[in-house]
């Protein structure tokens, strides 16, 4: 751990060097969360920025040209804070920093005041008119993971094929109701909301692209464990209280292919992250076989 540190502060002092043409500048250096990626607070001479290095095995699951594309859409409507630098081939990403930042967990993105925030910027990023040419075509990104998966000799679940043939059953069915994509966040947990002084930001934009606005939503759902008032409210303040039965449909279903994406995901960084990734990959797919049964009774009452 304390080389890695240390080859991560001489990356730091690097860029600080190359980008601001600053040397011995740095006065503060932090350690931020984050499940896969590097992240630090840094002070440069009395500005702070948060600087993010990739972390290992990344470079096999993201386009980073993608991600800079979205970020910097994020950063122009004010979603995100402002975006400083990004190389499009490391990944390596400097942005400014968000003074007294508090970043969200389930409990506080529960709470009315957040909860309503992060509705009102899912609308600003979904109905911004912009078209990012990013694609995030989930099953298209499922099938990657598999292929990953069995690379590196990770096993799949007893159940698999028939727990895929189930959604993909049900991804027929709720692709016959027309669905425009927009640009979409796509990984908003908890940790990816930070609220400073003012007001709340969503942050982080490696999964972001196309996608079906219901997506983003039904991931923040998930990952606050919203039960079904919370689902309600977050619905009506997104479509200023009309939201139809299709698109509750869609929403319920997006949580389906969420954690059957998720779940895949997790095995990828099995060889990385070990028992940790594997856990995380298991609960989402125990989570994924309940919500196929669920959904079909929610269907009789929409």
């Amino acid at each position: 751990m304390r080389e890695v540190l240390q080859k991560d502060l001489r990356q730091i002092q690097e860029l600080v060097m190359d980008i601001f043409a600053l040397e011995d500048e740095i006065s503060h250096v932090k350690r931020l969360g984050g499940m896969t990626n590097h992240t630090y607070a840094v002070e440069v001479k009395g500005k702070k920025l948060l600087v993010r290095l990739p972390g290992e095995g990344t470079e096999q699951l993201l386009n980073r040209n993608d991600e800079r594309i979205s970020n910097e859409l994020a950063s122009k409507i004010g979603v995100d804070t402002e975006l400083i630098y990004f190389n499009s081939e490391t990944g390596v990403k400097i942005a400014s920093y968000i003074e007294k930042a508090v970043t969200m967990s389930p409990q506080s993105m529960r709470e009315s005041k957040n909860l309503k925030e992060a509705a009102e910027l899912f609308r600003t990023l979904h109905t911004c008119g912009q078209d990012t040419k990013v694609p995030f075509e989930v099953f298209e990104i499922a099938e990657g993971y598999e292929k990953i998966i069995l690379e590196h000799g990770v096993e799949l679940y007893p159940d698999y094929a028939d727990v895929r043939k189930a959604v993909m059953d049900m991804k027929r069915e709720i692709d016959s109701y027309p669905c425009k994509k927009v640009p979409c966040h796509n990984d908003p947990l908890c940790e990816n909301w930070v609220r400073g002084t003012e007001r709340m930001y969503l942050v982080d934009w490696e999964y972001a692209g196309m996608n079906d606005p219901m997506w983003d939503l039904a991931d923040l759902s998930i990952e606050a464990e919203y039960g079904d008032h919370e689902d309600g409210l977050l619905l009506d303040i997104y479509f200023n209280g009309k939201v139809n039965n299709i698109e509750k449909l869609r929403f319920y279903a997006n949580k389906i292919y969420l954690d059957f994406l998720w779940s895949l995901w997790g095995k990828t960084r099995v060889p990385y992250d070990g028992d940790e990734m594997e856990q995380y990959a298991l609960v989402r797919y125990q989570r994924l076989k309940k919500s196929l049964a669920v959904l079909s009774k929610r269907k009789e009452n929409i």
